[in-house]
């Protein structure tokens, strides 16, 4: 009878990563601080210059549009590079790849600090975002290929505070850099930290490789470019050009086609460059929705958060992101508490009590929130939301890199990171429209006193609203007052969608598991034949 081989992937074995597991624990501290301070450079660019838009239209006399597209060309293009560049790392080694990133990155820093016109900016931006995609997957494929089974999950417990943290201490330090010095100060933050990130790895980080048996999917990497780059321009362009104009129908539709292409190819390749029959593994597509729900819940409180903070409250930029460190810093702690909690009752209840915490935080929010209440009645909420975010933060990333086989880590690192743009970008998206649309809704029947051309401008956003008050003469208070009510009005329909997509979430992740039939199918033909190999046996010994 022939031998029948099993289709399915195999998922990290401790026994694949224990000849590069290192055991000095000192060495293995230099590799977690180097990893984390190569991360932190990519993710304190992600948002640090969003702060610095005024500053960097009047430098150039650049355009809104202008601004943005430095802004984002970095994001877009970090989020198309992640799987191609994690799966050239895993073939052509992680310490390579992380060295070459951060020479990449930091040049690339270093001549945006110093640019002289948008066109400059433009391209020193993309060629950030293409180190950041050398940087980023390598730094958690490096740690789960060299720390031990028992030492991984404390590694990415500090691996996921930094990713989610980092962020908002970037922009917080973004924020403090523009106001005592200039927007160019902004770029020494990269390089220092790539300076010293690449002495520490070249000290301490052992390289590790993938045995390279068949080619490079280059067709599996064009199409996730290809899908990745139209999908990701279709939720950066429709909140602000309208999801009806035709560049973004355009983008959407490249998108689809090529994550359609995408899938069909890998279904069939020989050496496919992501797997994608490893979403049918339960660990796997949990793991991945509960990043996307918790990276897009968080980026949506961020749109709407900040308005908050300055236009309805009236602070400055640096004390609008200090104001954000509390959730921040439990955010962190948290995803520290997480593989310690795990193993007494269970990654997958961790992330679910991480996902119930983050749904109760944006209830919170939801229902504490008000004009007069002002910071403090949004506290509880954000509180609540770093803690519920850090527990789930960990055990998520950790299901996603242990469903991939040891040679396939900078793939799942890089399936990590995109999931992580994905939710940002549909976030951002998704529950600013929400907040725009209950502002204008909010905010139109209280505009029947004002003169027409200013309520008009006044219905296109709460900046426009207060920016335009003092020209409504008597009107200018109520106006203010109208334009912070419809914006809480706003928000609160935002934070309760959040908090319904985070309990969806929770139930899908709660739920127990149902046994596929064919694995059911499975056991019971073994158990049948291994009596059947018994009696066969008995037979034999009973003639003999």
């Amino acid at each position: 009878m022939p031998m029948i081989r099993s289709s399915r992937p195999q998922a990290l074995d401790p026994a694949d990563s224990a000849d590069t597991a290192v055991q000095d624990p000192r060495q293995r501290r230099s590799i977690l601080v180097a990893v984390c301070i190569a991360l932190m450079a990519v993710i304190a660019s992600v948002s640090g210059l969003s702060v610095a838009q005024p500053e960097l239209s009047a430098s150039f006399g650049a355009s809104q549009t202008e601004v943005l597209w430095i802004i984002n060309v970095y994001t877009i293009t970090l989020a198309a590079l992640l799987l191609p560049l994690g799966a050239l790392g895993d073939r052509l080694g992680r310490k390579p790849m992380l060295l070459a990133g951060l020479l990449v990155f930091g040049v690339a820093s270093a001549a945006a600090g110093l640019a002289g016109s948008p066109e400059v900016m433009l391209g020193a931006r993309f060629l950030s975002g293409v180190g950041a995609a050398m940087i980023m997957p390598v730094t958690l494929a490096v740690i789960t290929s060299t720390f031990p089974e028992e030492e991984r999950a404390k590694a990415i417990g500090v691996w996921t505070g930094v990713a989610g943290g980092g962020g908002i201490l970037g922009m917080f330090l973004s924020a403090a850099l523009v106001d005592l010095a200039s927007w160019r100060w902004l770029f020494v933050l990269p390089v220092v930290l790539v300076v010293v990130a690449g002495a520490l790895a070249l000290r301490s980080i052992p390289n590790s490789r993938q045995a390279a048996e068949h080619r490079f999917d280059t067709v599996g990497a064009l199409t996730s470019l290809v899908a990745v780059v139209g999908l990701v321009y279709f939720l950066h362009e429709g909140p602000d050009s309208g999801w009806t104009a035709p560049a973004t129908l355009v983008s959407g539709l490249i998108g689809v086609l090529g994550g359609a292409g995408f899938v069909l190819w890998e279904l069939r390749s020989a050496a496919p460059l992501l797997d994608v029959r490893l979403f049918r593994e339960r660990r796997l597509a949990g793991g991945s929705m509960s990043l996307l729900a918790v990276f897009g819940v968080q980026a949506g409180i961020f749109v709407v958060l900040f308005p908050f903070l300055q236009a309805v409250l009236g602070w400055s930029s640096l004390h609008s992101t200090l104001a954000m460190m509390p959730m921040a810093l439990l955010m962190m702690a948290a995803s520290g508490l997480a593989p310690r909690l795990a193993p007494r009752i269970g990654s997958r209840a961790t992330m679910a009590t991480g996902i119930l915490v983050s749904a109760a935080g944006l209830a919170l929010m939801a229902a504490l929130v008000s004009v007069t209440g002002g910071y403090l009645s949004i506290l509880p909420g954000m509180l609540a939301m770093g803690l519920g975010m850090g527990l789930t933060m960990t055990p998520a990333t950790e299901a996603i890199t242990s469903s991939l086989p040891h040679d396939k880590q900078g793939v799942g690192s890089a399936l990590n990171d995109v999931t992580r743009e994905f939710g940002t970008a549909l976030g951002v998206a998704l529950l600013g429209a929400i907040v725009t649309a209950g502002y204008r809704s909010t905010i139109s029947p209280k505009l029947h006193a004002i003169p027409p051309h200013i309520a008009e401008t006044a219905r296109q956003g709460i900046a426009n609203a207060l920016t335009t008050a003092p020209t409504a003469g008597t009107q200018a208070q109520a106006l203010k007052l109208a334009a912070r009510d419809s914006f809480v009005s706003g928000w609160q329909n935002a934070m309760w969608a959040g908090a319904a997509v985070m309990a969806i979430v929770f139930v899908v992740i709660a739920m127990p598991g149902i046994r596929r039939r064919s694995q059911a199918v499975e056991t019971q033909s073994e158990s049948s034949v291994a009596p059947q190999q018994a009696s066969g046996l008995e037979d034999l010994t009973a003639k003999r």
